[in-house]
């Protein structure tokens, strides 16, 4: 089957191991969707760990298991589509299932890291400038232009510094702190989302007028 023009672009697609689980889920009777909706679940579980890592015990557990979560959630992310594409098993709300749990997914991640952190405002903020990136995005291509995936605070960047920042977070106590680095992770997905939302923007704008 043909390359959509507006995928993203995913080195992990062309994996042998990516391939060999596309094939299996391929004969199972799972549908793309359902992948999807599993990917949201784990964005929901995700979130819940960060915010529960906030409270007074068993920080590291929360947080490896947001970690986690985070993982399957861009797992599931990859294999709807590959499902769908690959194993030629694309349906009619394919296009639904392929934006939504990625928006779903950045709110429920991201508001439950600033949650767990008790700064739902930088949160929101977060959220609101992730946002952003997509609609400039999926603006352009209403417009006719290709797709624009570019950084410096895609989603993958998003989701990977989540991650990490949870994972170091767990050794936070060796120098006495409590949350500074997810905090700081936040900071970044925020400012650089919104730079993000510019640069696409601009690009946007280029391309437009070269179109003419």
């Amino acid at each position: 089957m043909a390359e959509p023009a507006n995928r993203r672009p995913l080195a992990s697609r062309d994996t042998a191991w990516a391939a060999r689980i596309t094939r299996w889920l391929a004969q199972t009777s799972i549908t793309p969707n359902q992948i999807s909706m599993i990917g949201i679940a784990a964005a929901a579980l995700a979130g819940g760990c960060f915010w529960l890592a906030g409270g007074a015990s068993g920080r590291p557990l929360w947080l490896i298991l947001g970690a986690a979560f985070v993982q399957l959630r861009l797992l599931c992310n990859l294999f709807d589509g590959m499902v769908a594409i690959e194993a030629g098993r694309a349906s009619p709300d394919g296009g639904f299932w392929n934006e939504f749990p990625d928006r779903a997914a950045d709110m429920l991640i991201l508001m439950g890291v600033a949650l767990g952190l008790h700064d739902p405002a930088l949160g929101w903020a977060a959220v609101s400038f992730a946002f952003l990136t997509a609609y400039v995005r999926q603006l352009g291509v209403s417009c006719g232009a290709p797709a624009d995936f570019a950084g410096p605070m895609a989603k993958q960047h998003r989701m990977a510094l989540v991650t990490g920042a949870a994972i170091l977070s767990i050794f936070e106590p060796l120098w006495g702190w409590r949350g500074e680095l997810l905090h700081a992770a936040l900071w970044i997905i925020a400012i650089g989302a919104a730079l993000t939302a510019l640069r696409r923007a601009v690009r946007l704008v280029g391309t437009l007028r070269a179109m003419r």
